[in-house]
């Protein structure tokens, strides 16, 4: 057995978030030389269950074992059917445990990619529910930085206790960026109250949900946008033409009245 091989089996297993309970059956496997196996775990989510299947294979030219891919399957407690995508790993890296349930559960997450030429770019993802590929995949969805959608300019919009701390607004990005729900204090009619949100890249903005987790306007918890210079000008200019015009016509109103005088002598 390679126990530098299978020491790296279990750090992957432990940073793609399926922790340290696989690792007795991994060992296991290893030691017995199988050309392949598979390993099964659970994992509870909120109101919804995730299967995972994790795919093991040995080289053929060597006793090194590799994990190439995970099959995930979310299972609502609710009437709503399941849904399954696999998950493929490229040297211990790619869509985690956590990742894997927020993006079948139709959230979107930020991930750094290499393009075919083998250049690094960062890109949101989501899966295509309503399509998939010829092996029963959801198509994946990417929207790259040049698609126009900032966080932090987004959330920058709205009235969010959190954003006011530098350190606390750097972990609500990154808790953002995997594609989880993030509970926060919003101020509404200048009244603190709890609110849900998630990154809404597809169109350029997030989603916000009250404490039952239902959607709401995010209008309502919006900063009231200042006008711009520009702005600003343009609506003296517009104030200064109405008052022109009150004028002009009180002026056209005090000839009316004169003139009626003069006619009355």
């Amino acid at each position: 057995m390679n126990q530098n091989n299978l020491d790296y089996l279990k750090e992957g297993l432990k940073y793609m978030g399926f922790g340290t309970n696989l690792n007795e059956e991994l060992e296991k496997n290893v030691r017995e030389q199988k050309p392949e196996f598979e390993l099964q775990m659970q994992k509870p989510y909120f109101n919804s269950t995730m299967d995972y299947t994790l795919h093991f294979r040995r080289s053929d030219q060597s006793d090194m074992y590799f994990f190439n891919k995970y099959d995930a399957t979310l299972k609502p407690d609710t009437s709503a059917e399941k849904l399954s995508q696999t998950f493929y790993i490229n040297k211990n890296s790619g869509i985690t445990s956590r990742e894997a349930y927020n993006l079948l559960s139709g959230r979107s997450v930020h991930k750094e990619l290499v393009n075919v030429e083998g250049q690094p770019y960062k890109a949101w993802l989501q899966l295509d529910m309503g399509e998939k590929d010829q092996h029963g995949n959801h198509k994946v969805k990417q929207y790259h930085e040049n698609y126009g959608f900032d966080l932090e300019k987004t959330l920058n919009q709205y009235n969010i206790k959190e954003l006011q701390d530098p350190e606390q607004k750097e972990q609500m990005m990154r808790y953002l960026q995997k594609g989880n729900t993030l509970q926060v204090t919003a101020l509404q009619e200048g009244q603190a109250v709890k609110r849900f949100i998630e990154a809404s890249p597809q169109y350029k903005t997030i989603n916000v949900y009250d404490e039952h987790l239902k959607p709401v306007k995010r209008e309502t918890i919006q900063q009231k946008q200042e006008a711009t210079p520009a702005e600003s000008v343009k609506q003296q200019a517009s104030t200064k033409k109405a008052q022109q015009q009150d004028v002009v016509s009180e002026e056209k109103q005090e000839m009316k009245k004169s003139h009626k005088k003069g006619m009355s002598i």
